[in-house]
């Protein structure tokens, strides 16, 4: 990855409560984990800014190197990488997912 990837990437997760970087964008997900990861966060309510990674192939393989997380989506909360969709889920699951938005400062709805 380049440094100027890594700049890109790091200003995005740093400078956004929620962020997640998906296929597709929250309206048209392309794939079926990146329409599972944005089902949960406007399940809960989050305000979330989204990277459509199939935009810019150097952001799409930089993320991985960023985060040593070999797939997409990835969810970062507050500056901190949190997991792609089936730790999502498991955590969602769990409520430990509405606490980490709450703790993070992340505006989340109670569960619809």
């Amino acid at each position: 990855m380049t440094d100027d990837t890594n700049a890109r990437i790091d200003a995005v997760v740093k400078n956004n409560p929620v962020v997640l970087f998906m296929k597709g964008t929250p309206l048209f997900p392309q794939c079926g984990f990146s329409s599972r990861a944005v089902a949960i966060l406007e399940r809960l309510g989050v305000t979330f800014e989204s990277v459509d990674v199939l935009q810019d192939q150097a952001i799409r393989q930089g993320i991985k190197g960023y985060s040593d997380w070999p797939t997409i989506p990835q969810l970062y909360v507050g500056g901190e990488f949190v997991g792609g969709s089936d730790i999502m889920m498991e955590m969602y699951e769990s409520g430990e997912l509405a606490d980490l938005f709450q703790n993070a400062g992340a505006a989340a709805a109670e569960a619809k």
